[in-house]
This record gives C-alpha cells, structure tokens and sequence, in this order.
C-alpha cells in the first residue's frame, strides 16, 4: 500500500488522504448552500424601501432631536434593536443622551428618578411603579442601561386613571381635574384632529367596538399628546431624546411625531417602525409612508409574552 511520509509520524494512506480530501471538497462545496439557506431575522429599510444596515440608522439617530422607536410591545427582534440602538446613541452622545418611554407613567417620574439614583431598591420600583408584564424580559434592560450610566429616564405616559376618564366622558372631564393631577398631563386644552389617518381609523374602530367612538379616539390623543410634552420638557441641548413607544404612536408621522411638530415645527424627529411579513427581504410599496426607518420581522418570530 502506497503511503505519504513514515510510519513513526503517522503517515496515512494515500487511499486515505484522497478520501479526506474529497469529504473536504464535498463540504466547501456546501458552505454556499448553508449560507442560502440562512433564515433573516430582520431587514431594515428606509421609508423609500431602500436596504439600509444599523450603522447607517445609528448615524440617522445621531443627527436628530429625537428618535422615535415604534416597537411590537411582544417582539424580542425590536426589543434587542433598542437596547443595541440605546448602547450605539450613548457611544456617540454621552450624557446628552436622554431615555423615555411609553411603558412608563408621568406619575411615576419620582419613583423612577429614585431608583435610578440608587434611593430604592429593586424590589420597591418593582413593586410600586406599576411596571408591564413583560418589564423584567423587554424594559429593564433599558432601565438598567440608564441605571449604570447616569442617564435620564423619562416616564413620558399619561397615568391611566386619566385616560379612561377620557374614555369615559371625554377630554373636558379633564378640567375638573386638580392642579397636581393636571401636572401629569400634556397642558389643556388638547387638539385632536380625527382627520389624520390613524385616529380616523380609531373613530370608526370606536363606533363597533366601543361605542362612544369620538372619547376612544380623544383617549389615544392624550396619551400622544402627553408624551409629546414630557419629550419637549425633557430635551437638552445638542442632544438626542429616544423614546421607545408603540408603533402605533409614532406610524406615519402621526401620533407623537405630530404633537411635536406643533410644538416646535424645527424639531428634527427621525421614526423607527416595525412590520411583521412573512417574507422580510423587501417592504410593501403601501407602507413606505411609515417611518424613516421600517424593520421586517418574519411573522413566526416568537412573542416575548
């Protein structure tokens, strides 16, 4: 039998190495096949439908005033996108980095500011913040990243006491709210204008759903309009205010988006969206008014909760 090199160094075969060097063949071979086969967990593209990377949304952030993320509250993909997005802005920005979200009431602004500056415990901001179901899995991670480095969290939402008065009898029950009671809210009277796409929507979901129809819409308005003025309050100069909120209150340049222009009509404000589609490789030509960035998530994600 023919053999490469001597026995006291373990030659092999020549019969032998020809087989190796066919299995290694056979497996190069299949490496682009694998690579194909590769499932996407997410695509990024701009409101235009142009492929984009997350550097290229970092440096778009970067640049803005505020950055409004629209998430799927059960969706790990956009979870992991706003921590990454939170830890990539605080590179570039520092201190003038500044946090808000929807998942958190205006009132609880004084137990969240204790927490982040060691005053409580975990278990006591836990227990008294009246934090979401999915906190711990979705949300802290954020909270924690503000925690370790000196950030501002602002708790940007209207308590939800007040928007189901809203629900219930509409905006102007708000009046007979009290001085303090009206400090967690977006300064009244508050416009509600039903003719942008996604509050008409809500009037005519309201009508079947909710009967009072004109008060279900006006209580999604407060809660834009609210978080609107805590982002506004809570801007600092040359800096960059992220706000993590439902897609829903930030899609299509509505929502929050617009109760900041009114505001301030200079504001730079730069959108964040997600889709669920079962084919994440291209964006949805009647969904290119979204956002200024849109993630596609395949629809057999899994669901944080």
């Amino acid at each position: 039998m023919v053999t490469l090199g001597n026995k006291k160094n373990g030659a092999l075969p020549l019969v032998q190495i020809l087989l190796l060097m066919r299995k290694s063949l056979l497996l190069i071979a299949l490496v682009p096949f694998f690579m194909a086969a590769d499932l996407p967990a997410y695509k990024m593209f701009t409101g235009q439908g142009e492929s984009r990377d997350f550097d290229e949304m970092v440096k778009a952030a970067a640049k803005a005033d505020v950055v409004l993320f629209g998430e799927f509250h059960n969706n790990p993909i956009a979870h992991w996108l706003q921590i990454e997005l939170t830890k990539a802005l605080h590179k570039e920005k520092k201190k003038k980095l500044v946090l808000g979200a929807e998942m958190f009431e205006s009132d609880n602004q004084l137990i969240l500011d204790e927490y982040l500056s060691g005053t409580i415990t975990t278990s006591k901001f836990e227990t008294e913040a009246r934090i979401w179901p999915n906190y711990k899995t979705d949300y802290k991670p954020l909270v924690e990243f503000a925690k370790d480095n000196e950030l501002v969290f602002v708790a940007s939402n209207i308590p939800r006491r007040y928007a189901g008065v809203v629900a219930k009898d509409g905006l102007d029950a708000l009046n007979d709210l009290s001085d303090m009671a009206k400090s967690y809210i977006a300064p009244l009277p508050v416009e509600v204008d039903s003719t942008l796409p996604n509050y008409n929507a809500l009037l005519h979901m309201g009508m079947s759903a909710h009967g009072a129809s004109q008060n279900f819409m006006s209580a999604q308005a407060i809660k834009d309009a609210t978080m609107a003025h805590f982002i506004q309050q809570n801007r600092v100069k040359k800096g960059v205010f992220l706000h993590y909120n439902g897609a829903y209150h930030s899609n299509n340049y509505e929502g929050i988006s617009w109760y900041l222009k009114k505001q301030d009509p200079e504001i730079k404000i730069l959108t964040i969206s997600c889709v669920e589609q079962d084919d994440v490789t291209s964006y949805k030509k009647e969904e290119r008014t979204l956002a200024d960035f849109v993630i596609t998530i395949p629809t057999s994600m899994t669901k944080t909760h």
